[in-house]
């Protein structure tokens, strides 16, 4: 036997279920987790605050979110954040 230990399982978690979204499109859903992140991070640190940050990562195209930090870099993002 190999002194080698045994990888350890690969755990993936997302969101969990939101009862103000109880349909399959997950757009507001992706959206509102993208926002309750930023509004937490205003308040709180972003250790505090990246259980929200996993979701909206989880949730959302890549690409979008890409869309909305260049928004909110530049002051042109559209949501209350």
């Amino acid at each position: 036997m190999s002194d080698e230990a045994a990888p350890k399982p690969l755990v993936i978690r997302t969101t969990p279920v939101d009862p103000r979204f109880p349909t399959q499109n997950q757009t507001k859903h992706c959206y509102a987790r993208y926002l309750e992140y930023h509004m937490c991070v205003k308040e709180k640190s972003e250790d505090e605050c990246a259980k929200f940050k996993q979701y909206y990562m989880s949730l959302c195209p890549s690409f979008w979110v890409e869309k909305w930090d260049t928004q909110r870099e530049e002051g042109t993002f559209p949501g209350p954040v």
